[in-house]
């Protein structure tokens, strides 16, 4: 019998019942004699009467594996129990009125199948069958391209093989048409997301696979380390700060801006869609946050957006005013603790979806990393303090906050770093950031390991301050060790301004060197002027 694909059609195909002589329930073979015949006529000939039909799937076709339905009906009412429905001779479930019922299948393994209902009529069974083939092979799926990196700011064309040129392939949410086996989409700039693709065959089955688009962009996989500067709103405002800046990345010193999205004042310098940054005054339009990006991938700049969390007097002095005082941290007398012009509370959720909304809108308009900042309590006495709602420790509120965040960062397509204090790796309960749980929950960890910020003796060493290379080199090992079983990387933030001690080249490139020597290549330098000390980085 040939096979014939019904599916898909609406044509109903049956497949009719035939009377079969059978043995009793005690086993006898029943001999029914011609003079017996009127007999059988007059009680209604039982096995005729009660005739069995199945539709919906049609005898001999060709099915997917997926979910199947059947119908299952009788030329008059029948007891449930008098039915029986076997698929490959095994009984399966089913639902049954007294005349009409139905049967679901599935998914079934590959290769031929039989679904047969039974009918006992006492003197005879009526019994359909219908046979069937299940095709459950997927297409087969193979990223083409790209196989090189692509530039941040080109088109890029995702290809893949299939071999079922009947198969419907979907590539990031594209459908792309298959010819000769190969189906492509193409990208505007390359997706920093993974690439979900999908072939879809005629019977249902489907086959899956993430394209990860490599791109040539510094800290990316195979590219070169994280060498970047700190910038502030006004300095890519102002054309005497930003200029060097761009000098320095056309020399070749730097390969990456950090630009403050949200700043240690609350303040967002872009016109943001996050109706809560408008409505507190925290908005000041000063450049527009997509251009900028895009601006800067043209020179294959990779951008880390800076998002300063609960640290946000915006937001705490918004929160004393219309009465929601969850959203900051008190005093023991309830008043709204004060430090730092104002702290929100790290461990309320409408505090968290304000932070993590202004950073997933920042990843959509092109910014590469979000870099968390002040996510921690404030660094004072933990008995001097409140936090409305708290039911875990601090460390463990900043823990979930920043797993949290991760999943909305990273499906907008960045990565998500923290800011941590260079104490944290061995004192981490003195503002709430536990080094080895947050790297797990992080792709990098940024230590703060500014010389100038170290007491005398810190890791042995005698004036951190006027030592640059020795407190950069212990401390960053600690957090090398302290991040390895979380799988975090570390970009360090070092210090390139002078605080009690004069610091020029000669001091900067000591802790870019040290840190090279505990293993950590990538950097960020802080200078609350933005001036950098540009020639610390030739050579």
């Amino acid at each position: 019998m040939g096979i014939t694909n019904t599916q898909g059609h609406s044509r109903r195909v049956v497949a009719q019942s035939a009377p079969r002589l059978r043995l009793t329930r005690r086993g006898r073979i029943v001999v029914v004699s011609l003079a017996a015949i009127p007999l059988l006529v007059g009680f209604g000939f039982v096995g005729r009467r009660a005739g069995v039909e199945i539709a919906g799937i049609a005898d001999g076709s060709m099915v997917g594996a997926v979910l199947l339905a059947a119908e299952i009906s009788t030329t008059r009412a029948v007891e449930r129990e008098l039915v029986t429905v076997t698929l490959d001779g095994a009984p399966v479930e089913f639902s049954f009125d007294g005349r009409t019922g139905s049967v679901e299948l599935g998914p079934l393994d590959g290769g031929p199948h039989r679904l047969e209902v039974t009918v006992d009529g006492r003197l005879f069974d009526s019994t359909a069958g219908v046979d069937f083939e299940v095709d459950a092979a997927a297409p087969v799926l193979e990223l083409l391209a790209p196989v090189e990196a692509v530039r941040v700011s080109e088109s890029v064309v995702v290809e893949v093989a299939v071999d079922d040129p009947t198969a419907t392939v979907d590539i990031g949410g594209m459908t792309a048409a298959v010819a000769g086996g190969i189906a492509s989409a193409t990208f505007d700039t390359p997706p920093r997301a993974p690439v979900t693709i999908t072939a879809t065959d005629e019977f249902g089955n489907q086959a899956s696979l993430e394209a990860v688009i490599p791109i040539r962009l510094a800290g990316a996989p195979g590219q070169e380390p994280v060498r970047g500067v700190h910038a502030t709103g006004y300095t890519w405002a102002t054309p005497e700060l930003r200029q060097p800046i761009l000098d320095a990345i056309a020399d070749g010193l730097i390969n990456t801006v950090q630009l403050d999205i949200k700043d240690e004042a609350g303040d967002i310098w872009y016109d943001t869609g996050v109706d809560l940054a408008h409505e507190i005054g925290a908005v000041t339009v000063l450049w527009d946050l997509e251009q900028v990006v895009r601006e800067l991938h043209a020179l294959d700049v990779r951008v880390i957006g800076r998002v300063v969390n609960f640290r946000d007097p915006r937001l705490a002095n918004y929160a004393i005013e219309t009465g929601e005082m969850d959203w900051v941290v008190q005093n023991p007398d309830g008043t709204a603790f004060g430090k730092y012009g104002g702290f929100t509370n790290p461990y309320d959720r409408e505090v968290w979806e304000y932070n993590i909304a202004i950073s997933e809108e920042a990843a959509r308009l092109g910014v590469d990393d979000i870099l968390y900042d002040y996510v921690r309590r404030p660094d004072q006495a933990i008995e001097d303090m409140v936090f409305p709602g708290q039911d875990s420790s601090p460390e463990e509120a900043i823990v979930a906050f920043l797993e949290a965040s991760r999943a909305r960062i990273h499906a907008a397509g960045a990565r998500l770093g923290a800011s941590v204090f260079g104490i944290a790796a061995t004192r981490p309960t003195e503002i709430a950031q536990d080094i080895p749980q947050i790297s797990h929950v992080v792709d990098y960890v940024a230590p703060m390991v500014y010389p100038s910020h170290w007491g005398p003796g810190e890791y042995g060493v005698a004036n951190p301050n006027a030592q640059p290379y020795d407190i950069v080199y212990e401390s960053m090992l600690d957090f090398v060790i302290q991040t390895r079983d979380g799988g975090a990387g570390i970009i360090v933030w070092l210090q390139d301004f002078s605080l009690g001690v004069d610091y020029g080249p000669a001091e900067v490139r000591a802790q870019i060197e040290a840190a090279a020597a505990a293993g950590v290549d990538a950097f960020l330098l802080w200078d609350p002027k933005t001036t950098y000390t540009w020639s610390a980085l030739g050579g």
